[in-house]
């Protein structure tokens, strides 16, 4: 099974990185993705990525880095991050996107750098991975804008309705470790009605951690939690889950087969 979007060079794992790694590759997570939130950040990841052959990375500015990073998105720093985008262990750009929850961040900024970066994705071909956290609206926007149509919206946390455009620009979605949540309940109504071509499965590790194990940290191995989940709520097996989300990711992000 593929972890298709986790944080791996976070603080919260610097203790015990290897032994993370380990551990889910025993557990059956046969390749991970590990995400940049920004430029820097996209070196450690290829770093990493480059150490372990189950592994990949993906490169961009996260929106709540938007504001100290808009200024560094000059020529030269454009330059870094198309020279990072060249490594075959990296398989798309993100996390990118816009969040206006915490409304700390002019989002003309946080939407001049989301535009920015999808143009890039799209001019180099790669997927984009795209946080959005209530600002669907000015996403839907930007991607029309833009017309880049290899995109996952991850962390799916939407009513079925609400991700319709999504899906009709020719995106994917993600689900995580939400899903197991209680309180879950449009999110898993999305799951029951999301076609069968059109979404794939995270941790978003260290964060979200799936039921039983909520308070812990999140790890790729505790994927397996969100996968029951899917399989218990479309009535397929777990391992019929594990196929269908292998399929996208290796299709959507070119991975090896």
């Amino acid at each position: 099974m593929i972890d298709t979007h986790c944080h791996l060079t976070h603080e919260l794992f610097a203790g015990d990185r290897e032994e993370v790694i380990g551990h889910a590759l025993e557990s059956g997570i046969d390749r991970m993705i590990t995400i940049a939130c920004t430029i820097e950040e996209g070196e450690e990841c290829l770093q990493l990525a480059e150490e372990y052959e189950q592994l990949f990375c993906t490169i961009g500015t996260h929106p709540h880095e938007s504001d100290r990073e808009s200024d560094q998105l000059s020529a030269i720093s454009d330059q870094r991050l198309r020279a990072l985008l060249q490594s075959e262990k990296v398989v798309g750009v993100g996390e990118i996107g816009l969040d206006y929850y915490y409304e700390n961040l002019e989002r003309s900024c946080q939407i001049s750098v989301f535009r920015q970066q999808l143009s890039l994705a799209k001019e180099l071909n790669l997927p984009a991975v795209i946080h959005c956290r209530e600002a669907m609206n000015d996403v839907i926007a930007v991607l029309n804008e833009v017309g880049h149509e290899k995109f996952v919206l991850h962390c799916c946390t939407y009513a079925y309705e609400e991700i319709l455009p999504i899906l009709d620009l020719g995106g994917m979605v993600s689900f995580t470790g939400i899903t197991t949540y209680p309180r879950s309940d449009e999110i898993r109504e999305t799951i029951a009605r999301v076609p069968e071509d059109r979404f794939m499965i995270e941790t978003d590790a260290p964060y979200l951690t799936p039921e039983p194990h909520r308070n812990e940290r999140n790890a790729p191995h505790f994927l397996h939690y969100t996968a029951q989940c899917i399989a218990d709520v479309r009535g397929i097996s777990v391992e019929e889950v594990e196929e269908i989300t292998d399929r996208n990711a290796v299709e959507f992000f070119g991975l090896p087969r």
